[in-house]
């Protein structure tokens, strides 16, 4: 009873873990923008991860973790793959060509993602009536966002398509990985886990990004102070402080409850964006913004249903 108790009134004692998760996650969508300005994309995006898994990581080996097994490492560069490399990578990449507005909107469509490639993986159940009318207006959303051309502030302008296939591809991926990640866990402790899948998803990346040819003739003198600013932001507080948030939430709460923070990040990252990065507001980009999130609660709170039925 004490222990129901405390359960239900988590979000009301502990509003700061949501608040990192609803705002942080939801801001590093233009702390990309920001940081790819001057810097080459998956550069950025791979020292971010490798930066920040080698500080988590060292930090629960320090505190007494096990040292994980060849099989522990072999499990995280399969999940730092996909979750990280195509996951975090694709989006990176997309936020050259679209707003960070448009990308945190269509990045949205994980759950959808998840609840389709679980019912037939059978890792899920099938997706229920609330569920399937979730993804029929979550595809209506990005249907609105694919008509609407980027506005502003891109590095790439003028090929909107090829951002919206990149960010698609990105969240189909991440949403692989997820569901890999529901069967086979890289260590113990989800934490030192984490660190692990950033360190292995970070390497991966630098090693495309010096492939690409990102390091020709790019200089750290180069580098503006807002993108530096904008990486700390990504190493410490996107990468580490969020995600150890999730990771606590997911221990204390529902994940339905945790997963809240799918449909709260386009709304900050858009208003965000429109705020500080001068991405407008069309027409366009509101419809599609109000199909997506109503899309992903109908997922969330049906998927919630069914596991409680």
């Amino acid at each position: 009873m004490l222990y129901a108790c405390y359960y239900h009134s988590f979000p009301r004692r502990h509003p700061r873990a949501f608040a990192i998760v609803y705002i942080v996650w939801g801001s590093t969508y233009l702390g990309i923008r920001f940081a790819i300005d001057s810097m080459p994309p998956l550069l950025m995006a791979g020292s971010r991860y490798l930066l920040a898994g080698l500080i988590l990581y060292t930090f629960m080996r320090l505190r007494g973790e096990a040292a994980p097994t060849r099989q522990g490492w072999a499990t995280a560069v399969i999940i730092g793959i996909c979750l990280l490399t195509f996951g975090n990578g694709g989006v990176t990449l997309g936020e050259q060509y679209i707003p960070s507005g448009m990308t945190s909107l269509l990045v949205a469509t994980v759950p959808m993602f998840l609840a389709l490639l679980g019912w037939m993986s059978g890792v899920a159940a099938r997706p229920t009536l609330r569920v399937a009318l979730g993804l029929a207006l979550g595809l209506g959303g990005v249907y609105l966002l694919a008509r609407t051309p980027g506005v502003s502030h891109v590095a790439i302008p003028g090929h909107e398509a090829i951002g919206i296939a990149l960010v698609l591809v990105a969240a189909l991926v991440w949403a692989i990985g997820s569901l890999y990640s529901k069967k086979k866990q890289a260590a113990s402790s989800p934490f030192l886990a984490g660190g692990m899948q950033m360190i292995c998803g970070g390497l991966t990346m630098l090693l495309i990004g010096l492939v690409r040819g990102e390091a020709t003739g790019f200089e750290l003198a180069a580098v503006t102070t807002k993108s530096w600013i904008a990486y700390a932001y990504l190493v410490t507080l996107g990468s580490i402080v969020a995600f150890s948030a999730y990771i606590w939430l997911l221990r204390a709460v529902e994940p339905a409850l945790a997963g809240t923070y799918a449909f709260v990040n386009p709304v900050v990252a858009v208003l965000l964006g429109w705020a500080f990065a001068g991405e407008q507001l069309t027409t366009g980009m509101l419809g599609g913004a109000a199909l997506i999130v109503a899309a992903v609660i109908l997922v969330v709170l049906g998927g919630r249903q069914k596991s409680s039925s």
